[in-house]
C-alpha cells in the first residue's frame, strides 16, 4: 500500500483551516451588514408603532375636543340640548365612555354652569378656587391654549356663526419666533375635565399592550416637568422613539373624520351637527405681510347642514406645547445596545463553531498521529518480541539437539544442558507472563486481590526472585526495607511483579555500573518503594513517555538493547490499580530513581 506523502496531508489540513477562516471572515461581514439592516428595520418599526400609539391616543382626545364645539349663543342662553346631543353621540362612539368626568360652560358674563348628564341641562355651581383659576386663565391675554391642567383639562373655544366656512387656524412657534395672526376672540368655552384614572389605568395600558405587546420595548409617558404619568421609563436622549401626546394639530384632524368622532351623516333635526370635513388647503402665508418661511397656517373647511357656520381657533405649537410626551425604549437599554448584543451573541456562536471545527480538525490530526505512532510501536513490539523469543528458542533448540544426538553423554554435560534449557525456558515464561499481564490490565479483565499486606515483605520477595539475575549481572545490591511500615491494602503478587520489572530494567539498562538500591519508607500519608540504579539514565524528553505501552527511547533502540516496551507500562497499571502513582528522577548517564507511592489504608 502506497503511503501518502506527509506534505500532502499537511496541505489538505492547511487548506481546510484556511477555508474555515475565510468563512469566518465572511460570516463576520455578513453579520455586520445584517445587524445594520436589522437596526434600521427595528428603528422604523418602533417609530411607526410609537406614532400609531400617539395617533390613537390623540384621536381619542381630539374626538373629545372637537365634538363639543357648539353654538355659543345657545350655551349662553342656557340651552344644553346640543351639548347633550353631542355627549350622547360621543359616549356611543368613544372607546372610553367614562373618559369625561365633568364639563363646565364659561360664556359671557354668566356664572359658570356645569352640564348635568342626568338631566341633560346646565346647573349653576358655586365658584370655588379651581373655577376662579380657570376663569382667569380663559380670560388672560394671550389666551390660553386648548390643553390645561397638566393634560387633564380641555378648553373648547366657542365661536360665533359665519355664513360660509368653518375654519380651524393654528399659529405655530418656530425657533422661538412667534408669527402674529389675527385670531378671533371666542365667545366662551366648554371646559372638559378628563378622568385621570381612565387615562392612567385604561387608555395608556391598553395602547401599550396593543402597540408593544411582546415586552421588547419599555413604554413611558411623562409630563412637561418630567414627572411619570405612565410606566417607569424616564424620557431622555436614549429613547428609541418619542412622540407628543395631546396633539390637536389639523394634521390629525383628518383622522377624526375617518374615524367618525363626529357624525358623517345627519338625521332630521341635526341642524348643527357636522356632516363632512376634509383638509382643503395648507399654505405658508401670513396675509399681506412679508413671507416668513417658517410660519405655517392651516385652513380646514367643514361643511354642515343648514346655513350656520362656526369658526374654532387655537394657537401654539403642539409639539412644543404638548403637556405629555411618549417615550419608547428597547428593554435592552436601546436598539443600538440590543443590536450590539445580538451581534456579539451571533459572532460568539459563529466563532465557537469555528473553534469547534478547528479543534475537531486538530483532534483528528493529533489522534491520527498518535494512532500512527502507536501502530509503529506495536510493529516494533512484535519485532522486538520475536527477536526476544528467537534467542532463547535457538538456545533451547541447540541444547536439545545436542542431547538428542548424544553429543552430551556424561552427567555433567547433561546437567549443564538441562540447566541451560531451564534458564532459557524461564526467560520465555517471564516474557509470556509479562505480555499476558499487560493484556489483562489493558483489557480490564485483570482482577486484583487486595488485602492487608506488608509492602516490605513483598519487595523482599521480589529481590529474592531476582537474585539469580542480579548475581549473573554481578550487581552490588543494597536494601533498606523498613520493618515498621503500616499495613495497607495491596495485591502482593502484583506489587512483586512491579518491583521485579523495575529491577530487571535496572539490570538491562546498566552502564558499567553494577549497583542497585531498593528501599521502602513511610512518607507523608503514603508508603514509598524506591528503586535506584547507576545505569544509562533517561533523557528529559523521554521521561513522560517511558510509561506508555510499547515506547522505547531512540538511544536505547540505537544501542540495540533488547526489550519490548511493556515493563514500565505494566508498573504504572499496577500502581494506579492500587490508587497510587509512580514517578522517575533521572539524569542522562547518572542512573535513575523510580518511586512508587502507595496510599495508606
Amino acid at each position: 500500500m502506497k503511503r501518502t506523502a506527509p506534505w500532502i496531508s499537511i496541505g489538505i489540513v492547511a487548506a481546510i483551516v484556511g477555508l474555515l477562516t475565510v468563512f469566518m471572515a465572511l460570516l463576520y461581514n455578513w453579520q455586520q451588514a445584517a445587524s445594520v439592516a436589522e437596526k434600521e428595520q427595528l428603528q422604523r418599526r418602533v417609530e411607526a408603532d410609537a406614532k400609531a400609539f400617539a395617533d390613537q391616543f390623540n384621536r381619542e382626545i381630539q374626538g373629545t375636543f372637537f365634538n363639543f364645539q357648539v353654538d355659543p349663543v345657545r350655551v349662553e342662553n342656557g340651552d344644553a340640548s346640543e351639548i347633550a346631543e353631542r355627549f350622547d353621540y360621543w359616549k356611543k362612539n368613544s372607546a372610553y365612555a367614562d373618559l369625561i368626568k365633568e364639563m363646565i360652560a364659561f360664556t359671557g358674563d354668566h356664572e359658570p354652569r356645569r352640564f348635568d348628564e342626568t338631566t341633560q341641562s346646565f346647573v349653576s355651581i358655586t365658584a370655588d378656587e379651581t373655577v376662579e383659576r380657570l376663569r382667569k386663565q380663559l380670560a388672560s391675554e394671550p389666551r390660553t391654549g386648548p390643553i390645561m391642567g397638566g393634560g387633564y383639562t380641555l378648553a373648547v373655544p366657542l365661536h360665533a356663526a359665519e355664513e360660509k366656512l368653518q375654519k380651524i387656524v393654528i399659529r405655530r412657534k418656530v425657533e422661538a419666533t412667534e408669527i402674529p395672526m389675527d385670531l378671533p376672540k371666542p365667545n366662551g368655552h366648554i371646559v372638559v375635565f378628563l378622568n385621570e384614572s381612565v387615562i392612567r389605568e385604561k387608555m395608556l395600558p391598553d395602547l401599550a399592550a396593543k402597540h408593544f405587546p411582546n415586552g421588547d420595548f419599555n413604554v413611558g409617558v411623562t409630563d412637561r416637568g418630567g414627572q411619570t404619568i405612565y410606566g417607569t421609563m424616564p424620557i431622555g436622549e436614549t429613547n428609541d422613539a418619542k412622540e407628543p401626546l395631546f396633539d390637536l394639530t389639523p394634521d390629525q384632524l383628518i383622522w377624526i373624520a375617518n374615524r367618525q368622532a363626529m357624525p358623517r351623516t345627519v338625521t332630521e333635526g341635526d341642524s348643527h351637527m357636522v356632516l363632512d370635513q376634509r383638509i382643503e388647503s395648507r399654505t405658508i402665508t401670513q396675509g399681506d405681510a412679508a413671507k416668513v418661511e417658517a410660519g405655517q397656517t392651516f385652513t380646514v373647511q367643514m361643511k354642515e347642514t343648514g346655513t350656520n357656520r362656526r369658526t374654532t381657533v387655537f394657537n401654539g405649537d403642539p409639539r412644543a406645547d404638548s403637556p405629555w410626551q411618549l417615550g419608547v425604549q428597547h428593554s435592552a437599554g436601546s436598539i443600538d445596545a440590543f443590536i450590539q448584543n445580538e451581534l456579539n451573541r451571533n459572532l460568539a456562536i459563529g466563532f465557537g463553531i469555528y473553534l469547534l471545527l478547528l479543534g475537531g480538525i486538530i483532534s483528528i490530526v493529533y489522534s491520527s498521529l498518535r494512532a500512527k505512532a502507536f501502530a509503529q510501536r506495536q510493529i516494533d513490539f512484535v519485532s522486538s518480541v520475536s527477536h526476544e523469543f528467537r534467542t532463547p528458542l535457538a538456545v533451547i533448540y541447540s541444547a536439545g539437539e545436542n542431547l538428542a544426538d548424544g553429543v552430551a553423554r556424561d552427567g555433567d554435560q547433561v546437567s549443564k544442558y538441562g540447566n541451560l534449557i531451564k534458564g532459557e525456558g524461564k526467560k520465555l515464561s517471564s516474557m509470556v507472563e509479562q505480555i499476558l499481564e499487560f493484556a489483562g490490565a489493558r483489557s480490564g479483565n485483570r482482577k486484583y486481590n487486595l488485602a492487608d499486606g506488608d509492602v516490605s515483605a513483598a519487595v523482599e520477595k521480589a529481590l529474592i526472585d531476582s537474585e539469580q539475575l542480579l548475581k549473573v549481572g554481578g550487581f552490588e545490591v543494597e536494601s533498606d526495607l523498613s520493618k515498621s511500615l503500616p499495613s495497607t491494602s495491596i495485591d502482593r503478587d502484583a506489587i512483586e511483579t512491579a518491583v521485579r520489572n523495575l529491577i530487571q530494567n535496572a539490570v538491562k539498562y546498566s552502564n558499567g555500573s553494577r549497583w542497585l538500591r531498593v528501599s521502602t519508607m513511610n512518607g507523608n500519608g503514603s508508603i514509598k518503594i524506591v528503586v535506584e540504579d547507576g545505569g544509562i539514565g533517561i533523557l528529559p524528553a523521554d521521561r513522560k513517555k517511558i510509561f506508555e505501552p510499547f515506547y522505547r527511547a531512540k538511544d536505547v533502540v540505537d544501542a540495540q538493547i533488547h526489550g519490548n516496551g511493556l515493563g514500565l507500562s505494566l508498573v504504572k497499571e499496577i500502581v494506579e490499580a492500587h490508587r497510587g502513582k509512580v514517578s522517575v528522577e533521572s539524569k542522562k548517564g547518572n542512573g535513575s530513581r523510580f518511586v512508587i507511592d502507595l496510599p495508606q489504608s
